[in-house]
């Protein structure tokens, strides 16, 4: 029999699953986190360090199925183009470094005291430990490949006020929740900011999910990728979790001292460019019992 033959959908039924020791065969995979990366103000698929696929819109869908609460994070030297390199200093609590940060990579004791917040320590008049959001994320329209992405939204996609039609990722689980939604139920679409000069998010519920697309984001959930998602710390620590899904308020940390500037980058995305888009999204049904009674 011929190898063609053989893996042509011939396999009789009483072999039709995979066991243990061709696992092992076949060896780990190494590709690494899938993950969507926002930098240039753009949508790009990246498993590890390597870009798969990037998108023309300005938009995508996207079903948000986990989320961390707030966490912050210090890189000690320069974003290199094409490194995905853990935080030198991390805290998933906003207060005080991880427990799992090696003692001699820890800026201070508490993230009040330490000279990585203080105002001017990155670029310009920036901080060096700044403030971000992981979220797990199934795309609408591969629900059924079952993969899960990480984003990590900067603080500009976190904190603000916004309109009800592009909300920062806080103010949009305040609405979801204030309209008795669960962000696991509806797609949300992911809208740059134009008009931002750094990569920035905005969040819009579009519609409810199916019952199909439920089944599957339901197994998602406590999945491990989804887990993975949202850790931080080069996977050694996991951030707290959120404890309605989004915090209600920004951390009200205040720094005490100025401290010499660190060697940083402000952000480990390039400068937007101006870019004229194709299309929107694919439009999809609106949430006519939802949306049209989110006025306040």
């Amino acid at each position: 029999m011929s190898e063609l033959t053989l893996f042509k959908g011939n396999r009789p039924a009483y072999l039709a699953t995979l066991d243990d020791d061709t696992d092992a065969l076949a060896g780990k995979d190494m590709g690494g986190m899938r993950r969507i990366s926002i930098k240039g103000n753009v949508f790009r698929e990246m498993i590890g360090s390597k870009e798969y696929r990037v998108s023309d819109d300005r938009a995508i869908g996207v079903i948000i199925i986990k989320a961390a609460a707030i966490s912050r994070s210090y890189y000690g030297s320069a974003y290199v183009e094409g490194q995905n390199s853990a935080p030198t200093c991390w805290s998933s609590d906003t207060q005080a470094p991880d427990t799992t940060v090696p003692e001699e990579n820890r800026q201070s004791a508490k993230c009040m005291d330490c000279p990585q917040h203080v105002k001017g320590s990155g670029q310009g008049e920036s901080r060096a430990c700044r403030f971000q959001q992981r979220i797990a994320v199934v795309l609408e329209g591969e629900v059924d490949k079952r993969e899960v992405y990480q984003v990590i939204c900067p603080s500009t996609s976190v904190f603000g006020d916004g309109d009800k039609n592009k909300l920062p990722l806080q103010a949009y689980g305040r609405h979801l929740k204030a309209h008795n939604e669960k962000s696991s139920g509806v797609i949300t679409e992911m809208r740059f900011d134009i008009n931002s000069p750094t990569p920035k998010l905005t969040f819009k519920a579009v519609r409810h999910i199916t019952e199909d697309e439920m089944e599957v984001v339901n197994e998602l959930r406590t999945s491990p990728e989804a887990e993975e998602a949202v850790k931080m710390g080069g996977g050694k620590s996991a951030p707290k979790a959120a404890p309605s899904l989004f915090a209600d308020a920004k951390p009200k940390v205040e720094a005490k001292k100025a401290a010499p500037k660190a060697v940083v980058v402000e952000e480990v995305v390039e400068e937007p460019k101006k870019v004229v888009s194709k299309k929107t999204t694919e439009e999809v049904p609106k949430l006519a019992d939802l949306v049209e009674g989110w006025d306040d």
